[in-house]
């Protein structure tokens, strides 16, 4: 074969490859589109559905999608439905633009702002990772001492507490904002109790047993 006309024939496989690649990429592009683009994806979508632009460095996609993503909230337009990110960048997911419902790892929400700590006036709730505000509690006390049924002596195990003091209160409240207590396990040291019996066995018994066994009976 010419090699003129083999390099003729392997351009024209080429451009019919990199066709029929577009062809099926384009498909899932264009998915529940009412206007689609082969380079941008979906222009505009169906009825209920929402807008999702995609920016990948100076290029944008476009998706179509049932419910907005984390990260995204939905806006319903006279012309188009929408979803546009959060503005922060702590938030996790968000309401509307400027109000988040819920902060990335290690940052507190309160009132739809996400904060590294807790502002002055509020503490901070570890299982919700929330801010509680009108709320101040002081620092966590030494731990106490170590006790079971109230006696710090007489078990191998027992609880230890550390508190804190809430430093202002609300009218509206009739609990603590926040935990004011917590416990953990801890070892007692002390065995027994001074002033307690011991009761052990007699040392002796085991010495009558063995005469026992060796057929000697003690004299009466």
């Amino acid at each position: 074969m010419h090699p003129r006309a083999l390099t003729a024939g392997l351009f024209l496989l080429g451009c019919w490859l990199r066709a029929g690649a577009e062809e099926r990429g384009s498909q899932p592009k264009c998915r529940s589109c009412q206007d689609c683009s082969m380079d941008n994806g979906c222009l505009s979508c169906q009825h209920r559905l929402f807008l999702l632009i995609r920016r990948e460095g100076i290029r944008q996609h476009g998706e179509c999608m049932h419910v907005c993503p984390v990260g995204h909230y939905s806006v319903r337009g006279k012309d188009a439905n929408r979803c546009l990110r959060c503005k922060a960048a702590s938030c996790e997911d968000c309401f509307s633009r400027e109000f988040c419902i819920r902060c990335r790892p290690d940052h507190y929400l309160l009132k739809g702002k996400c904060y590294t700590a807790c502002p002055k006036g509020s503490a901070a709730e570890a299982r919700l990772m929330e801010c509680v505000d009108g709320c101040e509690v002081g620092p966590w006390s030494k731990w106490g001492p170590c006790v079971r049924n109230q006696q710090t002596c007489g078990y191998k195990w027992g609880t230890e507490t550390s508190t804190r003091q809430e430093l202002s209160t609300s009218m509206n409240r009739s609990e603590p904002c926040v935990a004011l207590t917590m416990s953990r396990r801890c070892r007692i040291w002390r065995r027994h109790c001074p002033g307690d019996k011991k009761t052990h066995r007699h040392r002796g018994s085991k010495w009558r047993k063995r005469q026992q066994a060796s057929g000697w009976r003690s004299e009466e």
